[in-house]
Order: C-alpha cells, then structure tokens, then sequence
C-alpha cells in the first residue's frame, strides 16, 4: 500500500549511463520522470569508458539502422544542447590479412548500398594507415563517414535537458526491489521507496538483475568486458590525421585520442556486473596484437581500464515492454553501440513507453519494431 507522503512519478527510470539519460531526457517533456542511479555520478560505468567513435557500419543491421537515423541529431543537436560540436570526422579504415578477404566481401554485400565504403588494395590501404606493417594488410575498407564522438558532451546534454524539463536525478540511490502496487510499481531503493506507473529498465550490466526483480522474461542478457589502453604514438607520426583503424574480424583497434594511441584487443570476455577492472593477460594480448599488425613498439602502457558492454544472442539492443510483466520496458543490451545510436534509441524508446508511434525516419532506415522487441529473444 503506497504511502501517500511517498512521491509517485509517471515513469521511473533506472541507471543513469547515456541510454538512461536519453530516454528519460525524451520523456521528461511529456511526463514526471525520475532517472535513479546507484553511482555517486551518471555515467560511471560504460558510457565513461566509450572509445567515443560512432561506426556506420559497425554492428549488425539494427544498430546501423539507429546509427543513420541518429546521425541528424549528432550533426545539428537542439538550441543549447552542448557548447561543442558532437561529432567530428574520423575517418574509419577495416583491415583485412590475406586469409581475411572473406570476411571483407561479406561485410560488403551485408551493408549494400545504404553505406559508403571504398574498397582498398594492399597500396592504398597502406596509404590510408602509414602505421601499419608492411604486408600485413591484403585489402581493406575505407569509410570517410565516421566521427569522433564528444561522449561527455552528449550525457550532459541529454542530463540538462531532463532537468531543464522538470525531471530529477536522484544519484546513490541503488535499487533493492521491485513490486507492483495496484497499477504502479513500488521500487525499493537505498534511499527510500519511489512510486512509478512505468519502469524504464536501463541499467547497463545491471539491468538482467532488474529483470529478475521484477519478474520479467529473461533476456538472456551477458556483460562482457572489453579493455582499453593508452600508448605513446611513434616519433614523427601525425596522430590526429590517423584513421581509426579496425580489423575486419574486431580482433584489435587503433585510433588517435588525445596525441596518444588508443588501442584495444576488443575483447568480450563474460563478467558479472561491477566496476570492471583490466586483466593483465587481455593487456598483454592487445599489445601483441597491435604490434604484429602495426609498425609501433609499445614501450609503456600510459593508461588502461576496462568496461562492460552487454549484449544477447543476436547483439541487437532489447527495447520493448515485457510480454510478462506489466509496465515494465526494457532498454537494454546494446553492446558496444549504445552511444552512436543513443539518439535514435532514445526516441523509438521514449514514443513506445508513451503509447505514441515509432517516429518515421527511424522506420525509414529500414528497421522493424519487432527487430528490438524483447519477444525475439524467445527464440533467438
């Protein structure tokens, strides 16, 4: 029985990373929302530790879909939203070894004609990229339309604008409970009970055990930990003229940040959810790597971390309401591509907890509702 002195919201919605900070920037205009966050500060966790680049053809086809229906927003976001440009060119170059041309072709025919990429020969891809090592790239694929992404610059964005529209943000409030109460939601936090008709589920790595709290279908949602260093650039080198640099089997990454290198074996090793930490071996493992494939000798690691991106079976993101439990929609498992699409994302979630219509030029990138909806994964 709800205490009538307990603040009651419209929706409630739960982890305050980029996915959480958007959806609920997009309802707060037409509804109370509270974003609630069990770190001292949103964005912690996986959306601090983004290698900040969005990817048009990176991941399978329903990111790349919110990845094109994003790209407006990112180039001309709303009045006042960020004192800095969001995005900024980064030119994006996949490698392919000889044994790796099948690779190459297929992610070709896989993206069509909706991507504009220009094939490399061994001459020209070592054009692109002056780092890499003579004869380690057979052919590779240029993409002149990626960007760099102001990570920060867009969370914040997104968190003024919830405020700005009379939402709250309630940080070192981490969830204990969920219950149904009538036709609302009881959600038992650190910091006291919050009443909610909807709860938004976008708690990252978290948001499997925010399922099984609420009795929702399990989406068979995996963390997956994936590690970053940062390296000094050999003498004379141009970083920032450098593309990002990726192999065409994601094995490794390479791209400019800061004047240093940031480089990655792209790991997704299965973790549970935590502050994730990196493991010496994953380290030894992308130094190794970006040295075969690069003419750099990693003489001293400047800084590294570790992240996790969670993902189910078919690493497209999960955002629906729950075919179990009433008033419950999750936003979840978007891997390692919730920032470049996080724009799109957050409206086609924001319209469906509204009860209004997918907007149009997110559909029109060829996506299908039932691409996102939690019952796939029944028998994916």
């Amino acid at each position: 029985m709800q205490d009538m002195t307990e603040p009651i919201f419209d929706i409630a919605v739960i982890g305050g990373g980029m996915a959480g900070a958007s959806v609920a920037a997009e309802l707060a205009p037409h509804a109370r929302v509270v974003l609630i966050e069990r770190e001292s500060q949103p964005g912690y966790h996986t959306t601090g530790r983004s290698a900040a680049i969005a990817v048009p053809t990176y991941g399978p086809a329903p990111i790349r879909a919110l990845t094109r229906a994003s790209d407006a927003f990112f180039h001309n976001p709303p009045a006042g939203f960020s004192d800095h440009p969001l995005f900024s060119p980064r030119h994006i170059v996949m490698v392919a070894r000889e044994d790796q041309i099948a690779e190459l072709d297929a992610l070709v025919e896989e993206v069509g004609d909706r991507a504009s990429l220009q094939r490399l020969d061994a001459a020209e891809l070592k054009a692109a990229c002056p780092l890499l090592r003579d004869g380690y790239g057979a052919a590779g694929l240029l993409d002149t339309t990626g960007n760099d992404i102001d990570v920060a610059s867009l969370h914040q964005g997104y968190l003024r604008g919830l405020k700005a529209a009379g939402g709250e943000v309630r940080t070192r409030t981490e969830v204990a409970g969920l219950m149904r109460d009538g036709d609302s939601w009881r959600v038992e936090t650190s910091t006291g009970p919050i009443h909610a008709h909807i709860v938004v589920n976008a708690a990252g790595a978290w948001a499997g055990v925010v399922g099984a709290m609420a009795g929702a279908e399990d989406i068979g949602l995996i963390p997956k930990r994936r590690t970053a260093t940062v390296i000094a650039a050999p003498d004379g080198t141009e970083v920032h003229a450098l593309p990002m640099t990726i192999d065409i089997d994601e094995q490794f990454y390479l791209k400019p940040d800061a004047g240093r290198l940031l480089i990655s074996p792209a790991d997704e090793t299965p973790d549970v959810p935590g502050d994730v930490q990196p493991e010496e071996l994953d380290v030894a493992i992308c130094v190794d790597r970006i040295e075969t494939a690069f003419e750099i000798q990693v003489r001293r690691i400047e800084n590294k971390w570790a992240g996790l991106r969670s993902f189910v079976a078919d690493k497209s993101p999960v955002a629906g309401f729950s075919d179990r439990t009433p008033g419950f929609y999750w936003l979840a498992g978007q891997g390692g591509y919730g920032i470049q699409s996080a724009p799109a994302l957050a409206r086609f979630a924001a319209a469906q907890v509204l009860g209004r219509d997918v907007p149009a030029d997110i559909l029109d990138q060829g996506l299908e509702v039932s691409d996102l909806a939690p019952a796939r994964l029944a028998t994916a």
